[in-house]
């Protein structure tokens, strides 16, 4: 190695060797926490969750991590035929607790960790969520007014997995929506 220095980047080690000609050579290994994404975190929860739920005969609905007023908020939602109790959150909450524990999580800001149901008025976010629920009345929320509404409801008719445009029947009138206007979708429920 000639005057100067080089650098050597790896997955989550750097090392640069530093040194002149006639002077020590010196090798610094610099080892980088990897911060994870929240799509990262959402995903590896889904894979860590998703064995013990097969086990207890549920199915994922969601994994979200997002921050909610100023706390973050790590949320496996859940589902299972008929309806799913306290029982299957406790049962799913005290498996997955320990994997958060490891070291690939520990770059996480604080968070809580919650197990919730669906719920009836859940949120479809995911393409099987629109598939599923195709034909039932949903609501949709928007960023901001349109035709004058922060909000739509309708019968779910179409749903593009590729551009995120939403398909609703209103009152007889067939109106496409698309992704940059909708803030949530969620089963609607009236009462």
């Amino acid at each position: 190695i000639h005057a100067g220095s080089a650098i050597f980047i790896t997955n989550s080690v750097r090392i640069m060797i530093q040194g002149e000609w006639g002077n020590p050579l010196f090798l610094i290994v610099i080892v980088a926490e990897g911060i994870m994404t929240a799509r990262e975190v959402c995903q590896r929860v889904w894979d860590i969750s998703a064995p013990c739920a097969a086990e207890m005969g549920i199915h994922l609905w969601d994994v979200t991590f997002e921050k909610e007023g100023g706390q973050y908020m790590l949320t496996i939602t859940i589902d299972r035929e008929g309806h799913t109790d306290i029982d299957d959150c406790e049962k799913l909450s005290r498996y997955v607790d320990p994997f958060l524990d490891e070291k690939e999580f520990a770059s996480l800001p604080p968070y809580t960790l919650c197990v919730s149901s669906a719920g009836l008025t859940r949120r479809l976010r995911r393409p099987e969520h629109f598939a599923s629920c195709m034909g039932q009345e949903v609501e949709l929320r928007f960023y901001r007014p349109i035709n004058g509404s922060r909000t739509a409801v309708g019968i779910l008719k179409d749903y593009d997995s590729e551009t995120g445009s939403v398909t609703l029947e209103e009152d007889g009138t067939v109106t496409v929506y698309e992704p940059k206007d909708i803030a949530a979708v969620r089963l609607y429920v009236s009462i």
